[in-house]
């Protein structure tokens, strides 16, 4: 039997924007990198492999990216030539991906696969920093298109089991995404995202009933439609709190990037 302490935690990362951390951004990026950077030191092992979700893949149902050799999605507009020549040439897993169907649908859910898709960049870019050296397989798991909170809770919950296989379960997100008022500097909106994050870091470091009631009914919280006009961003730290069960969430990364507050977390 598995000592608890050789258990994978459940992350959620900040991936930052954009290819980010590969442009002459002076200091805005930083103290992200570095966190991002120390992410596998913190790690009771090396992982023999990693599900994902991020919030820029969605679908009608749960699906798993399958290719043994996943490509990288570029998607992101406007960057320079640069950014489009990274590369992070990890090994998918299709035995990993058969694996988590399996379990999803075990807890009464839909799948499917995609043997084509790969790697977006809310995956690829802070990986490239977490996992530098690019030889853990990596299955991506896309959001649901209803953007349920609950559902994505459920269905961290259902992959629960990997962790005790060695596998690192990960959401990537941002705590705050709205980016007109991103760019814009808003005093008014800096205010309201340090709110909702203050909000946040509480929700998740509550006994875990209490989580995730909270993170169910997280439109509730102050300013929760200003810092997510859409939940895309916010859900894959829903799916990492499933997944945690009982282990108790803790804020590992904390800073203000353009007057906005973010966060990272990570459970057991």
């Amino acid at each position: 039997m598995e000592q608890q302490s050789a258990i994978q935690p459940v992350l959620f990362l900040p991936h930052g924007g954009g290819p980010c951390f590969f442009m002459d951004w002076p200091d805005t990026w930083d103290r992200m990198a570095a966190h991002l950077r120390g992410i596998a030191a913190t790690l009771p092992r090396r992982p023999d492999g990693i599900v994902v979700m991020s919030g820029h893949w969605e679908t009608g149902v749960p699906t798993v990216t399958s290719s043994p050799h996943p490509p990288l999605i570029y998607d992101y507009h406007g960057f320079p030539a640069h950014t489009y020549r990274l590369r992070y040439p990890a090994p998918g897993s299709p035995t990993l991906a058969t694996q988590v169907r399996h379990l999803l649908e075990g807890a009464g859910m839909a799948t499917a696969e995609d043997p084509a898709r790969g790697l977006d960049h809310g995956v690829f870019i802070p990986f490239m920093l977490a996992f530098g050296q690019a030889d853990i397989p990596v299955v991506e798991l896309s959001l649901q298109r209803d953007l349920s909170a609950a559902m994505e809770l459920r269905t961290g919950a259902a992959l629960r089991p990997l962790r005790a296989q060695n596998v690192l379960i990960v959401g990537t997100g941002m705590t705050y995404h709205n980016l007109h008022h991103f760019m814009g500097g808003n005093p008014q909106s800096n205010e309201v995202s340090h709110a909702f994050d203050t909000w946040l870091a509480r929700a998740v470091e509550a006994a875990p009933d209490i989580r995730n009631d909270a993170l169910t009914h997280w439109e509730h919280a102050p300013g929760a439609h200003i810092c997510h006009p859409r939940p895309e961003h916010l859900l894959p730290l829903m799916f990492a709190a499933g997944a945690a069960g009982q282990d108790r969430g803790v804020r590992d990364y904390s800073d203000t990037v353009m007057g906005k507050a973010l966060s990272g977390f990570r459970f057991g």
